[in-house]
């Protein structure tokens, strides 16, 4: 017989965190506002969130540190 067995972790904030910001997130959303089939407000939403160290490595440019600039 075969037993499937389910492993549980519970996942801290700090850790979700340092993924998003190791691998950066795009959100996107509108948002319209209208009265009787009206449209009145329109918002665009578009948001990167993302270390400079990873942007740096997307770009190609080499990233330098504040530890590394010191030496």
């Amino acid at each position: 017989m075969n037993s499937v067995v389910v492993k549980s972790k519970e996942v801290t904030l700090l850790e979700i965190l340092d993924r998003v910001l190791d691998k950066g997130v795009i959100i996107s959303g509108d948002v319209v506002i209208s009265v009787a089939d009206v449209d009145l407000i329109y918002l665009g939403l578009k948001v990167l969130l993302s270390s400079v160290e990873t942007m740096e490595k997307l770009r190609g440019s080499p990233f330098i540190s504040p530890m590394q600039e010191a030496k």
